[in-house]
């Protein structure tokens, strides 16, 4: 048997403190994209560009193990968009993040190499730990959330989110969590939800962190009772969380949705309140170039009316270009945009009269630092907030799952098995599932 075999077999058998004494591999298998590949789809439209062609599973080498630092065996992980961003090569090449990265120090040299092993979730298990590492040790079950700082300057000692060095694990460093070894900082490891599977307690990580930071936390949104809150693709990834996280918080979800399927995945997580967008046939721009404020103001309209004629006082923006000059315009008087992301594209216009005119604010808000991550992993554990995982696919069929992500053919979450070798291994606490079984699976075969 393998070395990787043998620490496979070990957790699958729940011995876990055998797994200090297994020996490391020496490689193992990752989802690399190659930088002699960047150029693969230029003068391609970014929705014909094809992950399953830039994507591969590679035997790749183990990385050396440095100060503060952790080696885990990954037996899930999960796709996030910034999956798809480094498959297509947008906007810019992963690889440039991982030259900028090597040049800081020696140690980070490790990170710039001719293949990017990506991925920014994981669940798994403890293999070693570096110099310095104190609260946690080879056995221990974890999942990573995906901010990478260094902390050497005072920037970020308030919030770690505005450290200098501060970038995604995965996206903007190496060794990320679609493979079957991932390099974590011990500062970014949390307990594994006791109660859920490998795969479901890896798809969490990145979305929950980022929705918990940019709608609940004061360094977002800051929402309270009664807010009503726009979410913005709000059975996907991330608005799957704030859809979550703001009926959890005693708010008022206004769910955007873009077809009767997603609405109805809405309503099983209990709001009430969606605008099937697509039925609706807002147009949000005229052209390429040109924006119609009538839709603008009929969105505005159709929102009130499912509000007794409020206002939202939160949008959850993300989806950026195609929809922010509705947002802005949708908000309340001294209402709150925060948004987190653009994936329909970063350029942005809105008529700025709606925001200084009626005193409202636009928040910058990326990821989350570590207490933001952990508060939110702790409502997972908690079952108060619960994975929204729709679909899984092995390691060597990531492609296709980036696929699915791309092009918006997907519910949710999707996870991606690593070392686990098939779905619903490693439940510790069947009692807690049983009793949240139904959010578990709200999104499963949808």
């Amino acid at each position: 048997m393998s070395q990787l075999g043998e620490i496979q077999q070990a957790i699958l058998n729940d011995d876990l403190g055998a797994v200090a004494s297994l020996d490391v591999p020496e490689a193992y298998r990752g989802v690399t994209v190659h930088a002699d590949e960047a150029g693969m789809f230029e003068g391609l439209e970014s929705r014909d560009k094809d992950p399953r062609k830039s994507l591969h599973v590679d035997e790749v080498p183990t990385p050396e193990l440095g100060p503060g630092e952790a080696l885990v065996a990954v037996m899930a992980s999960a796709i996030n968009y910034n999956t798809v961003w480094t498959s297509i090569f947008e906007p810019v090449s992963t690889f440039k993040f991982l030259e900028r990265y090597g040049r800081l120090s020696p140690l980070a040299k490790r990170h710039d190499l001719p293949y990017h092993v990506v991925g920014s979730d994981l669940s798994g298990v403890v293999l070693r730990t570096g110099p310095g590492v104190h609260n946690w040790k080879a056995g221990d079950e974890v999942v990573a959330h995906c901010l990478n700082v260094e902390l050497e300057g005072p920037d970020g000692h308030n919030d770690t989110m505005l450290d200098t060095e501060q970038r995604i694990w995965g996206f903007e460093t190496n060794f990320g969590g679609l493979a079957e070894i991932a390099l974590v900082k011990s500062n970014q490891l949390m307990p594994k939800p006791d109660h859920l599977t490998w795969e479901e307690a890896a798809s969490p990580g990145l979305v929950n962190s980022t929705a918990y930071r940019q709608l609940v936390s004061r360094n977002g949104a800051d929402m309270k009772q009664g807010d009503v809150v726009l979410i913005w693709g709000a059975s996907g990834g991330l608005g799957s969380y704030a859809t979550q996280y703001a009926l959890n918080g005693g708010a008022i979800p206004v769910c955007v949705v873009s077809s009767p399927e997603k609405a109805e995945i809405c309503r099983k997580l209990g709001a009430e309140l969606i605008i099937d967008r697509n039925a609706e046939g807002y147009k949000f721009w005229k052209d390429e170039n040109n924006q119609d404020p009538k839709e603008w103001q009929r969105f505005g309209k159709k929102i009130r009316e499912l509000t007794g004629g409020e206002d939202p006082d939160i949008v959850f923006e993300h989806p950026g270009r195609e929809t922010f000059g509705a947002s802005v315009y949708a908000a309340r008087k001294g209402g709150t945009i925060v948004t987190c992301a653009s994936t329909s594209g970063f350029m942005h216009q809105y008529d700025n009269r709606y925001l200084w005119m009626n005193l409202k604010r636009i928040i910058g808000s990326h990821f989350a630092n570590y207490r933001e991550s952990w508060e939110a992993n702790r409502l997972i554990s908690k079952g108060l907030i619960h994975p929204t995982l729709s679909k899984t696919y092995a390691l060597e069929d990531t492609g296709q799952a980036a696929l699915d992500v791309h092009r918006n053919a997907h519910q949710g979450k999707v996870g991606v098995l690593a070392l686990a070798p098939e779905e619903g291994l490693g439940v510790r606490n069947h009692e807690l599932r049983e009793k949240h079984i139904d959010g578990i699976n709200a999104f499963r075969n949808v």
